[in-house]
């Protein structure tokens, strides 16, 4: 059985509730997820699968996740201040915090 994430609309997206994000956090994360596509359109002749090699990922599409990463972190109310940050076991633990907040109500 394989130990990295599995992401499919049925566990990821599902799993993780959507913020509330404020309207300025909202036009962020549409503005970065943007730039993901912009960076996307640059290479037409590109697979999915050649884009993101993580040894030859255009630096302009790596920059855009990190964008966007961040502006959705931010909405999780996920700062540079916090361990979650920096490092992604920290990240999904903090998720997992907020999922259980969110659904013991």
């Amino acid at each position: 059985m394989k130990s990295d994430y599995s992401y499919s609309t049925q566990l990821v997206y599902n799993t993780f509730p959507w913020p509330s994000p404020t309207e300025k956090q909202k036009a962020r994360i549409e503005q970065t997820a943007q730039t993901i596509l912009d960076a996307r359109a640059l290479y037409p002749d590109c697979s999915l699968a050649d884009l993101y090699d993580p040894v030859t990922m255009p630096e302009e599409l790596s920059r855009a996740h990190r964008l966007n990463d961040r502006a959705v972190m931010e909405a999780y109310g996920i700062t540079k201040d916090d361990p979650a940050f920096f490092s992604e076991e920290a990240c999904v633990a903090e998720l997992m915090k907020k999922y259980q907040e969110l659904t013991s109500k």
